[in-house]
């Protein structure tokens, strides 16, 4: 048995969706450490398509138990409507947890998301919205509502007395409406009713799956150049989604990590401003956005395109400690005779491999670049690697020359069974 981290290797947006769905199958716990219903997860079975946002991608499985941990900020009336939507889709019958520990978005914080946006003009970050940094600041300032305040009146009552004139006067601050202490409180005592079944210590309860063996897959939001640490800050979002903030926002001792799964799109994309190496502003970013649906899975905006950067991703090697590769979309590249990857940077003359610090280093960094043949064969129907064509396997293996981390997942297509497995995951 096994406890599994997987991570976005990237800006986030590299298909962790499927690769979670697929693992999720061989997982007995699905966990959801940190962010919030500012990633989207898009999951194909069959005919169906569904996107999640907040919800564990083990939801599926009425066999597998589904955590939101303490890491995790939650917006309760989009977790509800995520779940009414599930259920009128015939997904009923499903094990969910939610950690008393993981903060509650609140009205006041979308407001306030808005606002800062609206208010930093042409500097803005491009948030999705979803109150989730100003929920986490509150987490800092140590004036947040917390799931087991929500679910208990009398503590939602002092969380709210306590957060509530503060809230108040930023937002009036901010040109804005306050809020009515009564009314609010009221409106989520009801929220809260609603959550009671759901919500408990989930340390504890890892804790016991991790004594019995369990399978756990730990699915990440974002990815690491979106880290608040080590991302391209301030163009980041309000948490850590690499693979060393998963104990701390589940709640598990580091060693109770076996295994971290990078996953990588064949191509790079990223959404919202800052720097880009290898942006394609040109009809071959048009073509690869087309070709995999780059638009984003909550906000529906355009991806930016470009060439895969490796100098990303053995960032991320580093930072996460990356053991696997599940490299996804490599389909999208069939037929694309400019095909480049990206080995290193050039910065003011001298070669340097890593991501500098600073925005201005990093927007004058200019990529340098490998070009590998092309394939023209359609891979879609591939089952096992050494069907693949010889270019493409190339192209898989100078990936693993690179970075040094072994390429155990390709997906090839967006439907679980378009997956060629080179390793199991969880045997490893």
């Amino acid at each position: 048995m096994s406890r599994v981290v997987l991570i976005g290797s990237q800006w986030g947006d590299e298909g962790k969706g499927k690769v979670t769905d697929f693992l999720g199958q061989q997982a007995d716990v699905v966990v959801r450490s940190q962010g919030g219903n500012n990633a989207g997860h898009t999951i194909i079975i069959g005919e169906e398509k569904f996107a999640l946002q907040t919800i564990p991608s083990g939801i599926f499985n009425p066999k597998i138990k589904n955590v939101l941990a303490n890491g995790m900020v939650i917006n309760p009336k989009r977790a509800l409507e995520e779940l009414k939507n599930l259920e009128k889709r015939g997904i009923t019958d499903y094990q969910l947890f939610i950690s008393n520990r993981a903060h509650v978005i609140m009205p006041y914080h979308l407001d306030m998301d808005g606002a800062y946006e609206k208010f930093k003009g042409d500097n803005k970050i491009g948030t999705t919205k979803k109150g989730i940094g100003p929920c986490y600041s509150d987490k800092s300032n140590r004036i947040g509502i917390r799931m087991g305040d929500l679910v208990e009146p009398i503590s939602l009552r002092d969380a709210l007395e306590n957060a509530l004139p503060i809230k108040n006067m930023e937002l009036e601050s901010l040109g804005l409406k306050p809020y009515n202490f009564r009314e609010l409180y009221e409106e989520y005592v009801e929220i809260g009713k609603k959550f009671a079944p759901f919500v408990c210590d989930t340390s504890e309860l890892l804790q016991e799956e991790i004594e019995k063996n369990s399978n756990i897959l730990f699915e990440g939001a974002q990815g690491t150049m979106l880290c608040l640490d080590h991302g391209t800050y301030p163009y980041v979002t309000s948490s850590s989604p690499t693979a060393a903030s998963v104990p701390v926002n589940a709640g598990v001792p580091p060693q109770a990590i076996d295994h971290v799964v990078g996953i990588c799109k064949a191509y790079t994309t990223r959404v919202g401003e800052g720097p880009f190496a290898t942006e394609l502003k040109n009809h071959l970013g048009d073509l690869i956005r087309e070709r995999g649906h780059e638009y984003g899975t909550v906000t529906k905006r355009p991806r930016r395109v470009g060439y895969l950067d490796l100098v990303v991703v053995n960032y991320a090697k580093r930072i996460s400690g990356i053991d696997s590769l599940a490299l996804m979309l490599l389909d999208v590249l069939t037929g694309i005779d400019e095909l480049k990857i990206c080995v290193g940077y050039k910065l003011d003359g001298k070669r340097i491999n890593t991501i500098p610090a600073t925005l201005r280093d990093y927007s004058r960094c200019e990529p340098i670049y490998i070009d590998l043949p092309s394939w023209k064969e359609d891979i879609t129907n591939v089952t096992n690697y050494d069907e693949l064509p010889a270019n493409a396997k190339n192209y898989v293996e100078t990936i693993e020359k690179v970075t040094g981390i072994p390429v155990d997942i390709i997906s090839i297509g967006a439907e679980r069974n378009s997956t060629i497995i080179r390793r199991n995951i969880f045997k490893i």
